[in-house]
C-alpha cells in the first residue's frame, strides 16, 4: 500500500509537453474565432515546447557524458584469451558480456547526441523567439481587443491551478542536485580575486549569491552525476534554495493573479494567465531555478505597483540588482513616469541598487572582491568572447556577430523612451515582455531558455484589456510635493480609470 500512495515519480517532461498542449489548446483555444490574434498567440507559446525539449535533453545527456569517466569510458572490457587447455575439474566459465552495458552508449556517443540535440534545440528556440518579440512590440499598435475569456469556469481554472502548483512544487522538494548543478555552490568558496572573477565571468551578469546557488532539478535522467558526499553546508543551502524558489514561485503565481484582479477588473483573466504559465513544459522543468523565477516574480510585482511609483520603483530596483537585464528597461519605465511619478520610482530604484551594493560591501572579504562582485551586478566588464553556453557556443562563435545583436539591443531599449509618445499600462507589460525577451539574443549564457523572464507579462499581454486609460497622470497622484486642493482631483481620476 505505501509504494501504491506514496511512490510519487515527476512526470516526464515530453509527456507533459504533450497532455499539457491538448490541454492548452482545449482551455484558451477560441474554436468560434479561428483566425484570431489570441489563436496565434497561443500556438506560438506551444510552439516553444519542441526547442525547449530539445535544448534541455541535449544538455542532459552532455551532462551525463561529462559524469562518466574518460579513462573508464575508453577503456573496454578485457576478455581473458584462453590459450592452454582447461583443466578437467570442470567447465570454464567465460564470462559473457552484460548485454545492459552493451546497450548503454558510450561517452562519445552521449556527447555527440547531446550537442546534435541542443544545437537543433537553440535554432528552433531562436527563430521562435525573434516572432514572439515582433509579436510583443506591435501590440501597443493594437487598440482593439475582444473580450477572450477561457473555456472553463473560474472554479475550474483555481482547482487546476492549485493542483498544478502541489504537483510542480513537489517536483522541487524531490528534486536532487547533481554534481553539475552544485558548481555555483562549490564555486562560492573560491576566495581569491582572480578565481572570483572567473566564477562570476562564467555564470554573467547579475548579483553573485543569487547567481552560485545549486540548481534544482525537477526531473533529471536517471538523476546522472548525483553526489553523494554532500557537506552539511551544501544540504542546508539546498534545503534554503528549495525553500526560496517554492516562496518565488508563489509570488510569481500570486502576483499574476492579482494584476488579473486590481489592474483588469477580471480575476478570470488573471488566473487564466497564472493556470496556463503553470501548464507550460518549461515551468515543468524550470520551476526549481531560482535564476529563472524570481526575477519573473519581482517584474510581475513591479507591474502590479505601477499606480505607487516608489514601490515599482523597489521592485525594479531587485530586479535590476540580481539580474542586471532589467537595467535596460530603464528608459521605457522612465518614460511612462515623466509625466508623474519620475522621481519617486528614481529614488526606489536608486534607493534598492544602493542597498545590494552595500549587502555585496559586507560579504566581500576584500576590495577586490567587492569590486569584482559590484562589476558583476551592473555588467561593467567588456563582453566575453569565449566560453559561451547555448546558441553562440556552436554559431557565429565570435564577439564580432554577438556585438551587433548587443547594439541593436540597446538601440531598441533607448528608443523605447520616445515611442510610443504615450504610454500605458498595456505598453508597459508588452514592451517589457519584449525586451526581457530580446536580451537573451546576445546573452552568452544558454539564451532564450530563459522563458520565465518574458512569459508571464507576455501572457497578461494576451489577456489584457483596452488598457488606453492607464497613463501616469489618470492613475497616480501627485506625490509628497502635491499643490493644495489638487489631492481630490487626482484620487478622483484615479477612481475614474479604475
Amino acid at each position: 500500500m505505501r509504494e501504491i500512495l506514496f511512490q510519487y515519480e515527476s512526470v516526464n517532461p515530453t509527456t507533459w509537453a504533450y497532455l499539457s498542449s491538448l490541454l492548452v489548446i482545449g482551455l484558451f483555444f477560441k474554436f468560434n474565432r479561428v483566425w484570431s490574434v489570441r489563436n496565434l498567440d497561443v500556438l506560438l507559446i506551444i510552439g516553444l515546447a519542441p526547442g525547449l525539449l530539445m535544448t534541455y535533453f541535449g544538455q542532459q545527456s552532455i551532462n551525463r557524458a561529462t559524469s562518466i569517466p574518460a579513462v573508464a569510458a575508453e577503456t573496454a572490457p578485457l576478455i581473458p584469451k584462453l590459450d592452454a587447455d582447461p583443466p578437467a575439474v570442470g567447465p570454464v566459465a567465460v564470462a559473457e558480456p552484460d548485454e545492459e552495458d552493451d546497450e548503454k552508449p558510450s561517452r562519445q556517443e552521449l556527447l555527440q547526441i547531446g550537442k546534435t540535440l541542443e544545437k537543433a534545440g537553440y535554432i528552433w528556440l531562436f527563430g521562435l523567439s525573434g516572432l514572439i518579440v515582433i509579436r510583443l512590440f506591435v501590440d501597443p499598435t493594437m487598440v482593439r481587443r475582444p473580450m477572450l475569456e477561457p473555456n472553463l469556469t473560474i472554479g475550474g481554472m483555481v482547482f487546476i491551478t492549485c493542483a498544478l502548483f502541489i504537483f510542480l512544487m513537489t517536483n522541487i522538494i524531490v528534486g536532487r542536485p547533481s554534481d553539475a548543478d552544485m558548481r555555483g555552490v562549490r564555486e562560492a568558496s573560491k576566495s581569491s580575486p582572480k578565481e572570483v572573477e572567473e566564477s562570476l565571468r562564467h555564470f554573467g551578469p547579475g548579483y553573485r549569491m543569487l547567481l552560485l546557488v545549486p540548481r534544482i532539478p525537477t526531473y533529471q535522467l536517471a538523476q546522472q552525476g548525483e553526489p553523494t558526499d554532500l557537506e552539511t553546508n551544501e544540504k542546508i543551502t539546498i534545503i534554503v534554495t528549495k525553500t526560496v524558489a517554492i516562496l518565488a514561485n508563489m509570488a510569481l503565481i500570486a502576483g499574476i493573479v492579482l494584476v488579473g484582479y486590481r489592474h483588469f477588473d477580471n480575476i478570470k483573466m488573471g488566473v487564466g494567465a497564472a493556470m496556463f504559465y503553470f501548464l507550460l513544459p518549461y515551468a515543468a522543468v524550470y520551476t526549481g531555478r531560482i535564476d529563472h523565477v524570481m526575477p519573473a516574480a519581482l517584474l510581475v510585482w513591479a507591474i502590479f505597483f505601477y499606480r505607487t511609483p516608489l514601490v515599482s520603483g523597489i521592485f525594479m530596483g531587485l530586479a535590476i540588482g540580481t539580474l542586471y537585464y532589467p537595467l535596460f528597461l530603464l528608459p521605457l519605465w522612465f518614460s511612462y513616469y515623466w509625466e508623474r511619478g519620475r522621481a519617486r520610482f528614481l529614488i526606489g530604484v536608486v534607493s534598492t541598487l544602493l542597498v545590494l551594493t552595500l549587502s555585496l560591501a559586507l560579504t566581500s572579504s576584500d576590495f577586490d572582491m567587492f569590486l569584482n562582485q559590484f562589476r558583476a551586478m551592473f555588467g561593467l566588464w567588456l563582453p566575453r568572447d569565449e566560453g559561451y553556453t547555448g546558441f553562440w557556443n556552436y554559431y557565429f562563435n565570435s564577439n564580432a556577430y554577438r556585438i551587433p545583436v548587443l547594439a541593436a539591443f540597446g538601440v531598441v531599449s533607448i528608443a523605447f523612451a520616445i515611442w510610443p509618445a504615450q504610454k500605458n499600462l498595456g505598453t508597459l507589460l508588452s514592451c517589457t515582455a519584449g525586451l526581457m525577451l530580446a536580451a537573451q539574443f546576445w546573452h552568452a549564457n544558454d539564451g532564450t531558455t530563459y522563458i520565465a523572464w518574458y512569459m508571464p507579462l507576455m501572457l497578461l499581454t494576451i489577456f489584457r484589456p483596452n488598457l488606453e486609460d492607464r497613463v501616469a497622470l489618470r492613475v497616480i497622484g501627485e506625490g509628497w510635493l502635491k499643490r493644495p486642493g489638487s489631492g481630490t482631483a487626482a484620487g478622483g481620476e484615479e477612481k475614474q480609470a479604475a
